[in-house]
């Protein structure tokens, strides 16, 4: 039997229409019906039909994005039984990795859209808005950066090690903006080209110490629920480390609870990936490939986000395989 590696993205990756493809399946409508009835809303409206201004908030996004990707799970186990595929490992981008887990068997799809509607609004309601942002920063050296954002006053932290061309940046305005000018006055010291900073679309410093009102809210949740070892072995966002199979319940949650507020060690965990399995994207769009990609070229992804029918999609992952 072959194997393969599954990674699930994050936030960001939402959008009006997510899932509309998969609506042919009964295992999608039975999914969406589900999602609607454990969150005690529409979640399945806000993805078909909008509106983009209240998917966009992070309460809904991150029940949303966990949805689309464990119906396409659901739907690729079919096929991968009959191509006669195991999944090998799993890993997800912030929220993608409780998506991750609910398909290691740690969490229920219940438990998933539970606990992700219930982080979605901690940490929307962590800082008051806007008091804080986040910066993705192309072509800019580590050091560099790394260093800014020691020296710089106030809060501003790296968030998200996307790729060795992408780094995140998060914390308070005023901090942000001052470590940015650093950055540039010491590309100019070093000769080295400006960096491109692009202020990205969010209502919060995700995945910096301003969470902590959101890790705490969460270390409750999690008090009242319970974990399951993982099935499959997974690679945590909070450390880059491999957790095999067995790992106990009460570390995964350790591990969900520090990523709040932690750096998504994305180039790590890529970094740990081994060349000879294939990989399939889960979840809407393919944002996960090309950074991927950036990591890694001589990897082999492929993004499963149908933008055709499903027997067009079905096929397409037949030839992957």
């Amino acid at each position: 039997m072959s194997e393969i590696n599954l990674v699930f993205p994050g936030q960001g990756s939402q959008f009006v229409g997510m899932a509309r493809n998969l609506m042919e399946t009964t295992i999608a409508k039975e999914m969406m019906e589900k999602a609607d009835e454990t969150l005690g809303f529409s979640i399945s409206k806000l993805m078909l039909a909008g509106p983009s201004e209240q998917l966009g908030l992070t309460t809904y996004t991150q029940p949303a994005i966990v949805t689309h990707s464990l119906i396409l799970f659901e739907l690729l186990k079919e096929i991968l039984k009959k191509k006669n595929y195991s999944v090998h490992m799993v890993l997800g981008h912030s929220v993608g990795e409780y998506s991750a887990l609910s398909t290691a068997g740690v969490m229920s799809f219940e438990q998933a859209l539970l606990a992700t509607h219930t982080r979605g609004k901690a940490m929307q309601e962590a800082v008051p808005a806007g008091r804080g942002c986040m910066y993705a920063l192309l072509k800019a050296p580590l050091s560099i950066v790394e260093k800014a954002c020691r020296e710089t006053q106030g809060i501003v932290e790296i968030a998200n090690y996307n790729s060795e061309k992408q780094v995140v940046i998060s914390g308070q305005n005023e901090a942000c903006q001052a470590a940015l000018l650093l950055m540039e006055k010491m590309c100019k010291q070093e000769n080295l080209s400006s960096i491109r900073a692009i202020k990205l679309a969010v209502s919060a410093p995700f995945h910096s110490s301003m969470m902590k009102p959101a890790e705490e809210k969460m270390t409750e949740f999690f008090k009242a629920q319970k974990l399951c070892a993982n099935k499959l072995p997974y690679i945590a966002n909070y450390d880059a480390q491999l957790y095999p199979v067995g790992t106990t319940g009460e570390k995964i949650q350790d591990n969900l609870i520090k990523q709040i507020c932690g750096s998504v060690l994305w180039t790590q965990s890529i970094q740990k990936l081994e060349n000879d399995y294939k990989i399939i994207e889960v979840g809407p769009g393919s944002v996960l490939k090309g950074l991927m990609k950036s990591i890694d070229s001589k990897l082999n992804v492929l993004s499963f986000d149908p933008n055709f029918s499903w027997q067009q999609t079905t096929e397409t992952i037949d030839q992957f395989l």
